[in-house]
């Protein structure tokens, strides 16, 4: 199975009021393609700051990222714009949903972005939405909407691009448990399909909805275990090497 994302000593060092602050520290991490996985750590552990590193939303200060077997450490910020909206889809907490515009046109955004003809930026973005099971849905508002079918737009605006990647940002935070687990049973079936799937969660029971974990504390990861349907194992074993499925 090949690699979708592989990262060899990566950090990212802030800078905040004339100190610098490590928030990861050579990290080297290696996801296949097709894979479902989870990031777990509490808060301050690194797991967002990774994510963003993974959604080429920021750069290292140090290290090599390779995405689908491209290296992404020598680009400008205009070729991580397109990488962006070409791998890789993103499903945040908070749905990041634009208010005025209807569903349809919330999930035709990143294709107008690409420069697709209205056309067909119609017919994909329809057919994205029946996928999540909006298909009724087309011409309502985020306002109109439950926190659930929010996030079934944000999920299908995340797909309409047919990415390699999907970065899911706390993507149960906002919503109560019923809900909860139909995103993920939706999650799930996508990954089913050939997607590749990277949860950042501190929910241990959505974690255990993926097929790997990887914890980290402090900047660094600790422990990359294989999860399914028996997950017993909370150790966190420092400097453990990952596990693949």
């Amino acid at each position: 199975m090949t690699n979708m994302i592989r990262m060899e000593g990566i950090t990212q060092t802030f800078h905040l009021e004339g100190m610098d602050l490590p928030v990861l520290k050579q990290i080297n991490l290696s996801i296949d393609d097709g894979e479902y996985v989870a990031i777990m750590g509490a808060s301050g552990s690194g797991k967002s700051t990774l994510m963003n590193l993974i959604g080429c939303l920021d750069r290292p200060t140090s290290g090599l990222y390779i995405l689908d077997g491209r290296d992404l450490t020598t680009l400008d910020d205009d070729e991580l714009a397109d990488i962006r909206n070409q791998y890789i889809g993103f499903v945040f907490q908070q749905f990041n949903l634009l208010p005025r515009l209807t569903a349809l046109e919330n999930v035709m955004l990143p294709m107008i972005y690409a420069d697709v003809p209205r056309p067909e930026r119609l017919t994909a973005a329809t057919e994205s939405l029946t996928k999540v099971g909006l298909s009724d849905r087309l011409k309502s508002r985020p306002s109109q909407l439950s926190g659930g079918q929010q996030q079934r737009v944000a999920i299908a605006r995340a797909l309409v691009n047919h990415p390699a990647l999907v970065l899911a940002d706390e993507p149960t935070g906002a919503l109560d448990s019923k809900t909860s687990q139909e995103i993920m049973a939706l999650l799930t079936e996508l990954n089913q399909q050939g997607t590749t799937i990277v949860v950042v969660t501190h929910d241990a029971s959505v974690a255990a909805l993926t097929n790997r974990i990887i914890y980290m504390v402090d900047g660094v990861i600790v422990e990359a275990e294989n999860v399914g349907v028996e997950h017993t194992n909370n150790n966190l074993i420092p400097n453990a090497s990952l596990v693949h499925r």
